[in-house]
C-alpha cells in the first residue's frame, strides 16, 4: 500500500512525501512524480475550499500581505514563469494573469502597508486557469524525458522547484487563513484540528553535550533543496541546556500574567518598536474574554494550554529574558547549530516514505498544533514538528553559496540581518520543508505556525555573516583580490605578493607593510613568509575588507552581470590557502603620505598600484626610507596612470617632458629614491584584469620595480 492510499481514522489521505531523486527506474520515478503533484495540488485546493464565499478571497486577511485570491493563483503562475524560463513550456497560458500573480508580498516592516488597488479576476477564472495549468504540468511530467538522478542543472529540477514552492505556500496560506475572519471560513474534512489537549507539562532543561556538527547538503544530494541549503558549515559546540518541551500556551502564560508585555526591559530596540506599533497584550492567536480561547485555523475553541504558545521572534526573544530573570540561568533561544546538535543527539529520523509521521508533520495528525508533550524524540519532545522553532540566528549563506538561475531571488533578499531562521517544521509543513536540511527564515516581528524552546548556554550567539557587499566598487575590488581569474591571467596581489617574496630570498622576513592593500589579498599572501603583516589603506571600506576576512575568513559580495542583475560570490581564505595567516596579518586605515610614527621598522614595504593615486607620491617617496631597515626592501609597483583627478600635475613624477625630454615615471622614481636605495634588478612588468561585467573588462600592465635600501 502507498502512502498516498493510507488513511487517518478521520478518513483525510495521508500526503505523499518528497520523493528522492534517484533510482533505476526512469518511468516508475516519472509516475511517482505526477502522483506527488497531483496530490499537493489536490491538497491546495482543498484548502482554499475553507473559504466561505468569494468575498473571502478579496478581503485581506492582515493589512500586509495580499487577499487570499493571490495565493490561489500564484503557485500555479509561479510554475508557469520557471517553465516558460526553462524552455519548458513554448509560451505562457495567460500572460495577464502570470503577470497579476508573478510577485509576493515580503514587507519591509510591520507598518509597511501597501494599499495598491489590483484588478483581481474572478475566483471561477483562476479555477479554470488553475486547471489548465494542471493540465500542463501532468502532459511535461508524462512526455519531458528523464534522467536519473534528477539534479541542480537538470531540466526537472524546475518541476519539482514549482511542487515545493506550492507547498510553501499551503503552509503560508494556512496563516493568512487563520487570521482571516471567522464568518468568511468553514470546515473542511482535510483540515480537522486536533482535540488533544490536557494541563500543560512542567518544562526543564536537560543537558545537550558537547559535540560537532555538519550543516548543509552536497549537490548530489538525493532530495530537491533550495539554495541556501547547499554548500558546507561545520562547527565544535559546548555543551548546553534545552528545555525538554516548547513553551507551551500554559508556560507562557506566566510572562503574560507578570506583565513580561509591558515591560521594556525585556524587549530589545526592535521588539520594542514593534510592540509600541502593535500595542499586543498576548500572543496574537490567543483570545481574551471570561476564559482565554485559541483561534484555529477554521474555528475558535477554549485554551489549549498544553499547546505550543505561538508568537513571533520578539516575543519569544522577550519570554527568554525574563524567564532568564526568573531562574538566573542564562537563557536564549537557540543557535541554528544549537537545533542541529539537539536534532543529531536526540536521534531524530526523517519523515519515513511508507508510514505515519512521528512528528506533528505532514498533516499526518490533523491540521493543527497538538500538546507539547505527544511526541518524544529521545528525552526531548517536539525536535521536529508541531510548530516551527525560533532562532537566535538570522539567514546567511554557506560557504559554497549559489543562486539557482531559474530562481536567483528565493534566499538573497533575506541576506539582510532581518529574517530569522526557523526550524524543525510544522503540523503543515511537508515534503522539504520537513527535512534535517530545511532552511526557512521569516521577518522577526512576522507571524508563522512557530513557537519556541529555549536553552541555557554561556557561550555567546554569534550571528554568522550575511551581509554582501553591493557597491559596485568594492565589489570589483573583491572579485580582484580573491575572485575568479579571467583569461589566464594569474592573480594580481597573489602574485605581486610571490614575487616579493621571491627577491627577499634570505634576507630576514619579521614584518612587512603592505601600503594601498585595498581588500588585503596581497596582505594574507606575505604573511606566507612573514612573522607579521601589516595592510594600510586611505580608504576604511577597503580596509574593512581585510579586517572582515581576518575576523571571519568569508567575504561575500554581488557581481554587476548587466544592468540591474548581478551574481553572488563567497570567497574564503581557505579556498586560497590562507587560513593559517590569519594571526600574522593587521589593517589599519592610514595616509601613505602621512603615515603614523609606529609603521616603521619593515623589512619590506610593498606599494602596488599606489603611487599614481596619491595627492603627494614624491613626498612618500622621499620618506619611505624611514619606514624600512638597512637592507630591506621597497617594492613599487604601478601602471603610471596618472590623472588630475588624483594627484595635482604638478606633483605627478614622470609622465611629462623634462627640459625637452620625455620624463618617465622610472625615471622619477631612480631621482628620488637614489639617494637611499638601489634599484635591485629590471623592471618587470605584470599584468591584471579587473571584472566590471560579465561582457567587459579592464586589462593592463602594471610595471614593477625593487628597491634595496643602502643607507
Amino acid at each position: 500500500m502507498t502512502i498516498a492510499e493510507q488513511f487517518h481514522a478521520s478518513g483525510t489521505a495521508l500526503l505523499q512525501r518528497t520523493p528522492a531523486l534517484d533510482g533505476q527506474d526512469p518511468e516508475r520515478k516519472r509516475a511517482e512524480i505526477a502522483d506527488y503533484y497531483a496530490a499537493v495540488s489536490d491538497r491546495y485546493e482543498s484548502l482554499f475550499q475553507t473559504l466561505a464565499c468569494d468575498q473571502a478571497f478579496y478581503e485581506k486577511a492582515i493589512p500586509l500581505r495580499h487577499p487570499l485570491i493571490f495565493y490561489y493563483g500564484h503557485t500555479a503562475t509561479f510554475f508557469v514563469n520557471k517553465l516558460v524560463l526553462a524552455k519548458l513550456l513554448p509560451e505562457r497560458i495567460d500572460p495577464r494573469l502570470e503577470s497579476i500573480f508573478a510577485v509576493g508580498v515580503d514587507e519591509m516592516s510591520w507598518d509597511d502597508l501597501d494599499e495598491t488597488h489590483y484588478d483581481w479576476p474572478s475566483v471561477a477564472e483562476v479555477k479554470a486557469y488553475r486547471d489548465k495549468v494542471r493540465a500542463a504540468v501532468l502532459h511535461l511530467i508524462n512526455t519531458l524525458p528523464l534522467q536519473l538522478p534528477i539534479t541542480w542543472d537538470s531540466t526537472w529540477w524546475p518541476v519539482i522547484m514549482g511542487i515545493e514552492h506550492e507547498l510553501i505556500h499551503l503552509e503560508t496560506s494556512t496563516v493568512l487563513i487563520r487570521q482571516h475572519r471567522l464568518e468568511y471560513l468553514r470546515a473542511h474534512p482535510d483540515w480537522r484540528p486536533s482535540h488533544e489537549h490536557a494541563h500543560a507539562p512542567v518544562n526543564e532543561l536537560l543537558p545537550v553535550p558537547a559535540g560537532r556538527v555538519q550543516l548543509g547538503k552536497p549537490r548530489k544530494a538525493s532530495m530537491y533543496g533550495w539554495d541556501n541549503e547547499f554548500g558546507l558549515r561545520e562547527t565544535e559546540l559546548e555543551e548546553f541546556k534545552a528545555s525538554r518541551y516548547l513553551v507551551s500556551n500554559g508556560e507562557f502564560l506566566g510572562f503574560v500574567k507578570a506583565g513580561g508585555y509591558q515591560n521594556d526591559a525585556f524587549w530589545d530596540e526592535e521588539g520594542t518598536q514593534w510592540l509600541q506599533f502593535a500595542q499586543a497584550t498576548h500572543p496574537t492567536f490567543w483570545v481574551p474574554g471570561a476564559q482565554w480561547r485559541l483561534r484555529l485555523m477554521t474555528d475558535e475553541v477554549e485554551m489549549r494550554w498544553d499547546w505550543p504558545a505561538e508568537v513571533n521572534y520578539h516575543e519569544a526573544k522577550a519570554f527568554c529574558n525574563w524567564k532568564a530573570e526568573q531562574t538566573g540561568e542564562p537563557i536564549r533561544l537557540p543557535t541554528e547549530d544549537e537545533w542541529y546538535r539537539l536534532y543529531d543527539v536526540a536521534g531524530v529520523n526523517e519523515v519515513p516514505a511508507d508510514a505515519t509521521a512521528a512528528a506533528n508533520l505532514q498533516l499526518d495528525h490533523g491540521a493543527s498544533s497538538c500538546p507539547v508533550n505527544r511526541f518524544a524524540h529521545g528525552d526531548f519532545f517536539d525536535v521536529v514538528g508541531n510548530v516551527w522553532q525560533w532562532t537566535e540566528t538570522p539567514m546567511y549563506p554557506f560557504d559554497g553559496f549559489e543562486v539557482h538561475p531559474l530562481y536567483d531571488d528565493f534566499t538573497t533578499p533575506t541576506f539582510d540581518n532581518q529574517h530569522n531562521l526557523i526550524k524543525g517544521g510544522s503540523w503543515v509543513s511537508c515534503g522539504n520543508e520537513t527535512l534535517r536540511s530545511a532552511r526557512y527564515a521569516f521577518r522577526r516581528h512576522f507571524f508563522q505556525h512557530a513557537g519556541f524552546r529555549y536553552v541555557s548556554s554561556h557561550a555567546q550567539a554569534i550571528e554568522p555573516n550575511a551581509y554582501y557587499e553591493s557597491d559596485r566598487q568594492m565589489s570589483e575590488y573583491a572579485e580582484f583580490h580573491y575572485g575568479e581569474t579571467w583569461f589566464n591571467v594569474a592573480n594580481f596581489p597573489a602574485a605581486v605578493a610571490q614575487l616579493c617574496i621571491e627577491v627577499m630570498g634570505d634576507r630576514p622576513a619579521h614584518s612587512a607593510l603592505d601600503l594601498g592593500c585595498a581588500s588585503g589579498r596581497a596582505t594574507f599572501e606575505l604573511a606566507r613568509h612573514f612573522d607579521q603583516v601589516t595592510g594600510v589603506d586611505f580608504s576604511a571600506r577597503f580596509v574593512s575588507q581585510g579586517v572582515e576576512m581576518a575576523e571571519q575568513g568569508v567575504l561575500r559580495y554581488t557581481l554587476t552581470e548587466e544592468g540591474d542583475l548581478v551574481s553572488y560570490r563567497t570567497a574564503t581564505l581557505e579556498q586560497h590557502g590562507l587560513a593559517d595567516t590569519v594571526g600574522k596579518v593587521a589593517f589599519f586605515q592610514g595616509d601613505a603620505c602621512n603615515l603614523k610614527p609606529q609603521l616603521t621598522g619593515y623589512d619590506l614595504i610593498m606599494a602596488v598600484n599606489l603611487i599614481d593615486r596619491l595627492y603627494n607620491p614624491g613626498q612618500f617617496l622621499g620618506q619611505v626610507h624611514q619606514r624600512i631597515n638597512l637592507g630591506g626592501l621597497l617594492v613599487v609597483a604601478s601602471p603610471y596612470t596618472w590623472l588630475e583627478e588624483h594627484t595635482p600635475k604638478a606633483q605627478w613624477i614622470g609622465g611629462y617632458k623634462k627640459d625637452g625630454e620625455s620624463y618617465t615615471t622610472l625615471d622619477g622614481l631612480r631621482d628620488i629614491l637614489g639617494s637611499h636605495f638601489v634599484q635591485v634588478g629590471d623592471p618587470r612588468k605584470l599584468e591584471f584584469v579587473i571584472r566590471e561585467t560579465q561582457h567587459k573588462f579592464q586589462h593592463s600592465f602594471s610595471e614593477v620595480t625593487v628597491w634595496e635600501r643602502i643607507r
